[in-house]
């Protein structure tokens, strides 16, 4: 994370450490008075930090609040660690270290709370991965890690995917996949094949939307900007946005990366709209993950 002169305090460690007290405090039943007296805060200073409307945020009170909600160490270290973060001025932000761990990934938690997301990828995205396209990935990418530690990411990037079919809320998803990733084989023939099979399948949800960018739609922007996610958390009933939208970059083995500039909204909103005009059609998109997917030998 670096300083921008003339920027505020990133919003992001705010909103996340708002949400993780929040949802803590909810957790042993304490309503928002009795927590704010317990912690010798003011209910309106509580009610602050929970809703990332305070940019003074001070280590003791993270810290008496955790003890107040017996927050086990590990994640009063992130508390505090978000806390600290969210002192820096800056228009992005890089986290790496306990927020890239699975159990504590910083994104997963934005993801869940979305309520539409555009992805632009080259390989298929987590959110529509079969299993054993997930594993082959996985597998691949933590060759030294345990099995246990394998099967914690891949039971973990499955679960996720219940917020495009929960009940109340699915997100709307708008996927841009590369033509690339039709033909970039991960784990078997038969992977993959299952794999083209079931993107078709779930494109005819009605809050999913997939197309295909081709080989020939050439280079949005005339760059190659490479995958990226943008993140839209609604609005309340007044209009007013939930919680600003965000730019999300995987970081690969490197900090994961979010941009909060409304302009760096901007242009990746822009980037995902020639990438879209480009793209083809949800029909023929479909047509041509099931031409690919009978290209693999049985």
């Amino acid at each position: 994370m670096t300083s921008d002169e003339g920027a505020d305090p990133s919003t992001l460690p705010r909103r996340q450490l708002g949400r993780f007290l929040r949802e803590h405090r909810e957790a042993i039943g304490l309503s928002l008075a009795k927590a704010a007296a317990l912690a010798e805060l003011s209910q309106a200073a509580l009610q602050r930090i929970e809703t990332a409307r305070t940019k003074k945020i001070r280590a003791i009170d993270v810290r008496a609040l955790c003890e107040l909600y017996e927050v086990a160490g590990d994640e009063t270290l992130r508390a505090l660690d978000l806390a600290e973060q969210a002192k820096v001025t800056s228009w992005y932000t890089a986290f790496a270290g306990l927020y890239s761990d699975p159990t504590f990934n910083m994104y997963v938690e934005l993801e869940t709370i979305a309520q539409r997301m555009v992805v632009y990828n080259e390989i298929v995205p987590g959110l529509l991965q079969t299993r054993d396209y997930a594993r082959a990935l996985i597998h691949s990418f933590y060759k030294d890690h345990d099995s246990d530690d394998l099967d914690r990411r891949l039971d973990l990037r499955i679960r996720r995917q219940t917020i495009l079919t929960r009940r109340t809320a699915p997100v709307e998803l708008d996927v841009l996949l590369h033509e690339s990733a039709l033909h970039r084989r991960i784990g078997s023939s038969q992977i993959m094949a299952t794999q083209l099979h079931h993107l078709a399948e779930l494109s005819k949800r009605p809050n999913v939307s997939l197309r295909i960018h081709p080989f020939s739609g050439g280079c949005a922007h005339g760059l190659l900007h490479g995958a990226f996610m943008i993140l839209d958390f609604g609005h309340d009933p007044k209009g007013i946005p939930a919680e600003p939208p965000l730019v999300y970059f995987e970081g690969a083995g490197k900090p994961d990366l979010y941009l909060e500039s409304p302009d760096d909204v901007r242009r990746y909103t822009e980037i995902a709209s020639e990438v879209r005009q480009a793209a083809l059609d949800e029909a023929r998109s479909r047509e041509l993950l099931r031409q690919a997917a009978r290209s693999y030998p049985a």
